[in-house]
């Protein structure tokens, strides 16, 4: 007689995306996971002198812990992202003026970005980590960064371009992940989760 194993799902727990992007729901979806979407209700305010690097670390681990406050049965995936330039630090702009002038001041040079990201389990433990990409634009007129600013593409992203939109006819190139500045460096990500026991379920 011989007896059968027992087939076992090796996603125990459910994964929540912490994020209202929708870039970052697609980017994980298309790595083949599975996942609820869950927006955290959290204001991005970063402190006096904090670099970046340590803001958006900081910022993710907060929006994970936000959602998990709620989603306590559940792996809780939270991000952000920031570009910086010298000592200026760019979130998302205001309105059209602002982005237009965010992408003014970013063209023509080299900037970095950083995208943190934080992982809460079930049991409340967190691991967190950042990923970095430099990227270099090309000059833009004010014309061209009006319009852009216009189309409202910009409006909810950082430093007010999308590389996966209308914005990356501004970018000359890109050292690094392109999903980095995206907004989920998809590589990190992955090994992260694939580490946690949560594997991709669609390829």
């Amino acid at each position: 007689m011989t007896e059968e194993s027992e087939v076992t799902d090796p996603i125990s727990k459910p994964l929540v995306l912490a994020s209202g992007s929708p870039r970052r729901r697609l980017l994980l979806s298309m790595a083949g996971f599975e996942f609820e979407v869950v927006s955290p209700d959290i204001e991005e305010i970063r402190l006096a002198d904090e670099p970046p690097e340590e803001f958006v670390v900081r910022m993710a681990k907060e929006k994970a812990e936000v959602v998990a406050a709620s989603h306590s049965n559940a792996f809780v995936l939270g991000f952000d992202t920031s570009v910086a330039l010298g000592e200026r630090v760019y979130g998302k702009p205001v309105d059209e003026d602002e982005a237009a002038e965010m992408l003014l001041s970013l063209a023509g040079r080299s900037h970095m970005v950083y995208t943190g990201f934080s992982l809460v389990q079930p049991g409340g433990q967190i691991e967190t980590g950042i990923d970095a990409a430099r990227v270099t634009m090309r000059a833009v007129s004010d014309e061209e960064a009006a319009a852009y600013a216009a189309t409202g593409e910009p409006l909810d992203k950082a430093g007010a371009y999308a590389l996966q939109g209308k914005g990356r006819g501004f970018v000359e190139s890109v050292e690094g992940l392109r999903s980095t500045v995206i907004g989920l460096p998809l590589e990190s990500v992955v090994d992260l989760l694939i580490r946690n026991g949560i594997v991709p379920t669609r390829m």
